[in-house]
């Protein structure tokens, strides 16, 4: 009899995993689900009221912003990341499609990237060593696209102490790796 299929982590583990390295904690974060919502030209204030009405944040350039349920990133002009626990979210495009009707596009992008949060209390080292982000210089709610090893990755600055990197989970194992190397080296 063959074995039932089973649900992998992005880095191929039954579940995720937590390493501490010195002074910094990786998670690999499996909670979350994304989708991609962009306005539609000309719909731009319906969506804002739509957004507003179901509690989604629509942060600006350069943010993250976080609500009861739903986070966002700004990824572009009328374009965002939006996040949802998972566990009550796992088809988060099928529950925003009809928040937001025809105003704008939706795409689902859970299993498209994988989410490492980092903790620590010197983070800005770390990304010293990781990218020409200056962390130190972020404040909380800051969110950015930047390149870590030759990925293109979002970073998330969830409070001074936690940041969430985004990355394709394609390349799980190399962002995890320059994630690892990086920590060793700062801590």
């Amino acid at each position: 009899m063959a074995n039932p299929l089973k649900s992998l982590t992005p880095l191929g583990h039954d579940k995720p995993i937590t390493e501490i390295i010195g002074a910094v904690t990786i998670i690999e974060n499996v909670g979350t689900a994304l989708a991609s919502l962009a306005s539609r030209r000309g719909r731009e204030a319906e969506v804002a009221g739509a957004a507003q009405t179901a509690g989604i944040p629509l942060p600006g350039p350069g943010r993250s912003q976080a609500a009861a349920t739903y986070s966002a990133i700004w990824l572009g002009p009328e374009q965002w990341m939006i996040e949802a626990p998972f566990a009550t979210h796992e088809d988060i495009s099928a529950i925003l499609k009809p928040i937001f009707g025809e105003a704008a596009s939706i795409t689902e992008q859970t299993d498209a990237w994988v989410r490492f949060d980092l903790t620590a209390a010197d983070l800005p080292a770390l990304f010293e060593r990781l990218c020409n982000y200056d962390l130190g210089r972020a404040g909380v709610g800051a969110a950015t696209r930047t390149v870590i090893d030759h990925l293109g990755c979002y970073v998330v600055r969830r409070s001074d102490v936690e940041v969430s990197i985004i990355g394709p989970r394609s390349s799980a194992h190399s962002l995890h790796h320059a994630l690892t190397t990086a920590a060793k080296s700062a801590f």
